[in-house]
């Protein structure tokens, strides 16, 4: 190697053009054809290079020492061991499970975002390699839209369809009068996508829609939820009252008239059901402006001047993610969906509605134009699986019942646990509890590069190589671009490929073929590419062979859809094109979700008041949390990277508080802070600021969880807000996550400020 060279590689959030020089990652920039590269690239070099890097295979101490239950889980000290005798405990404990307790017993969820990278996936192979030992418990869903994901189906379809097929935002400039931001939509969040992104389009799209005079509301407690580009007129409502303003709203298009019938009844099916709902004649309190002003805060006139204003012009309803990831999360979707169908613009170019627009960097903005080739990860012989949110549940209730799409279903009795390419100690909620419940499985084996908490509520930890360390190529599962991922340096101390590590153990088990199929790793490879490659060619498109490739730049590919409008052709032919409903068309009451008889999601859209303000009579806890995904990283991705400690406030995660707030309370920008209430606590850097709503703190997702087990609720040092989040989920339909409903109380922390841990290694020991 040279003294200097400049390489690509790849991640979530874009093309990386690294640095190296004598093996080592010296920085990493954007790719000059991004329009706008993401700085969450500078966060590489430090974690790859890091002190919390896991060098060797590790193992508990007492559960090596046959006593696992004398130290807890997430405290105990590690021995660190050679890659035989880890692959021998994981063989070891694999064939012991399986025949002792069956291969139900085994879970491997697996959930997270893991590296970018088509052959490299660490869920993929994980369970491509359990698929061949008999199989395993899955989860089911995601963390970002799971109700979407589950509710869409019953009212208007596949929402992984549709939003690969929602409204271009070029198509709003052109068209749109408004767009009206439930949940607003952070630029922050449009940096990732699914696999990766070569050209970051969403601000600049942004700028040509206020460019061309489009008007936005920002609907959301923070003001940054909208670009300063756009102007965005800024409504602060209640966090979890998207669903009443909706109602008013809607209500008010009743009143004066102002609804499109015709859309309706050509379009829709159960409307004169929700009609009576919002008017009243369910249950005497009629859904309009004035209770919806007692609801949100916004008054009723400003409800009713939106109104107008949306009827008035073309109108797009955007609904964030976030919005959905609340109590009862369901509801504020259908009611978007409802409110644009009495709108009459579902299909018209620039109108209607999208639930997603700015989950990723693609929505709106690009798709594939084919879908790239992939390892095959064979077939589950185990058809059972759980919500991908109910993973404490499943491990402190065992052969508990649960309620899912209208069925009463089982938990799984999990006696080993296998973690690979995430961080449940991230994306979980209420954290005391998930720790409380990994303690129930017999065994839990976690594949990471860092020492997260996650790792560290491993019995057996296996290091593994970060995406710069190995040879692949990046394609984004809604991106049109192929990225060359050539390896940058050499795998860092004993850091190993996984592929490489699930070959030696189904050797092992006596089935490596069954894996392998005899291929290398670089056999995979070269396979992959060339299935990309003949699929390119079906559509046209020339491609390298995979050296060639893999020593150039990035490949841009056609955009297979630039002028797409959602729902057009159903709009244009509602027989022809009919949505895959039972109706066939748009459902604003559901016979199907009405015969689930569900106390927390009826037939049509409903109101129901968050939990945490209902439980707390007293007000204790006054201050709404919002926790929403920062700009320094990818959820906890690379956490101990320089761009993300940059951000910190000594050394924690920055949480927004209103001067208002901040001044109740005797704290100052760059105060040390504790945010707590019945569920936890944990210490934060105060930013105050007039950006989020008083009575509002916002609280970045992702500071890996640090918990000092000698303090009150087991204190999170470094502010993770989901030790306050609640684990009760949105409703019984989906059971979705619904993080966003916090309430909490913040205060000067004047105590001995601890220092912040979970970046260095834990503690080792040799084995007695």
């Amino acid at each position: 190697m040279s003294d200097r060279e400049e390489k690509l590689t790849a991640s979530h959030w874009g093309v990386g053009v690294a640095t190296v020089v004598e093996d080592k990652i010296i920085s990493v920039d954007g790719h000059s054809r991004d329009p706008a590269g993401s700085e969450i690239n500078a966060n590489i070099p430090g974690s790859i290079h890091g002190k919390a890097r896991v060098l060797r295979p590790a193992v508990r101490k007492s559960w090596l020492e046959g006593r696992p239950n004398t130290v807890p889980r997430g405290r105990d000290v590690f021995v660190e061991v050679s890659w035989d005798r880890a692959l021998d405990l994981v063989a070891q404990e694999l064939g012991r499970v399986r025949k002792t307790h069956g291969i139900k017993a085994i879970f491997a969820g697996s959930y997270g975002w893991s590296s970018a990278g088509r052959f490299h996936h660490a869920q993929s192979q994980l369970k491509r390699f359990l698929n061949t030992q008999g199989g395993f418990v899955r989860s089911e869903g995601n963390y970002s839209y799971n109700a979407a994901l589950g509710l869409m189906p019953y009212i208007v379809g596949p929402y992984r369809q549709h939003v690969a097929q929602a409204t271009r935002w070029s198509v709003i400039a052109k068209h749109t009068d408004l767009v009206v931001l439930f949940g607003g939509m952070a630029l922050r969040n449009t940096q990732v996508s699914d696999g990766g992104v070569a050209k970051h389009r969403m601000a600049g799209n942004l700028q040509a829609c206020a460019d061309a005079g489009v008007g936005f509301v920002n609907i959301s407690p923070l003001r940054s939820d909208a670009a300063d580009a756009l102007n965005a007129e800024w409504a602060p409502i209640q966090p979890g009252s998207d669903t009443a303003l909706m109602m008013g709203l809607a209500h008010t298009l009743i009143k004066e008239n102002l609804v499109d019938d015709g859309f309706l009844q050509t379009y829709t099916t159960g409307f004169e059901q929700l009609r009576g709902y919002l008017v009243g004649d369910d249950d005497g309190a009629p859904k309009d402006a004035e209770w919806a002003a007692s609801l949100t805060g916004m008054s009723a006139d400003n409800i009713r001047t939106l109104a107008r204003r949306m009827a008035g012009g073309r109108t797009m309803i955007s609904v964030a993610a976030g919005v959905q990831r609340t109590d009862y999360g369901e509801q504020p979707m259908w009611m978007a969906i409802a409110l644009a169908a009495m709108l009459g613009q579902i299909g018209l170019p620039g109108g209607g509605y999208t639930v997603g627009y700015g989950v990723n960097a693609n929505i709106g903005n690009i798709e594939r134009p084919f879908r790239w080739g992939t390892m095959a990860q064979g077939v589950n012989p185990v058809s059972d699986f759980i919500p991908v949110a109910m993973i404490s549940e499943m491990l402190l209730n065992p052969r508990g019942r649960y309620e899912y799409h209208g069925e009463s279903r089982v938990f799984p009795d999990a006696k080993l646990v296998w973690w690979a390419g995430g961080n449940p100690f991230h994306h979980h909620q209420d954290l005391n509890r998930l720790h409380a419940a990994f303690q129930r499985p017999e065994t839990v084996i976690v594949n990471e590069m860092n020492w997260t908490a996650t790792a560290r509520h491993a019995d057996i930890v296996l290091p593994v190589t970060s995406a710069q360390e190995r040879t692949d190529f990046g394609a984004g599962k809604s991106d049109n671009a192929l990225v060359p991922m050539p390896r940058l340096i050499p795998p860092q101390g004993d850091a190993r490929d996984e592929y490489d590590i699930y070959a030696d153990l189904a050797e092992r088990l006596g089935n490596r073929d069954a894996f392998t199929e005899g291929k290398t790793s670089h056999d995979w490879l070269e396979e992959i590419w060339e299935t990309t490659r003949s699929r390119a060619d079906d559509a046209g498109i020339d491609l390298p062979d995979l050296p060639d490739f893999l020593a150039g730049d990035v490949i841009d590919l056609p955009d297979p859809s630039p002028d797409q409008v959602f729902l057009a052709d159903f709009r244009a032919d509602p027989i022809k094109h009919a949505l895959p409903t039972p109706s066939g068309k748009i459902e604003l009451f559901s016979e199907t979700i009405a015969g689930f008889d569900l106390e927390d999601c009826k037939g049509h859209p409903c109101w129901y008041p968050p939990r945490d303000r209902t439980a707390d009579r007293d007000a204790a806890f006054p201050l709404a949390m919002l926790s929403g995904q920062p700009k320094t990283r990818l959820h906890s991705q690379l956490d101990n990277g320089a761009y993300s400690l940059s951000h910190k406030i000594s050394g924690r995660e920055p949480v927004l508080i209103h001067p208002d707030d901040a001044k109740d309370r005797g704290i100052e920008d760059g105060s040390i802070v504790e945010l707590f209430n019945t569920r936890g606590r944990c210490l934060a850097g105060a930013k105050v600021t007039d950006e989020v709503a008083k009575g509002c703190v916002f609280l970045w997702t992702g500071a890996w969880y640090d918990p000092d087990f000698e303090s009150r609720d087991a204190r999170d040092r470094h502010g993770n807000p989901n030790v306050l989040t609640h684990d009760l989920r949105s409703s019984s339909l989906t059971q979705s996550p619904a993080a966003h409903s916090a309430m909490v109380q913040l205060r000067k922390f004047t105590g001995k400020i601890p220092a912040v841990t979970v970046h260095e290694p834990p503690p080792f020991e040799e084995e007695a």
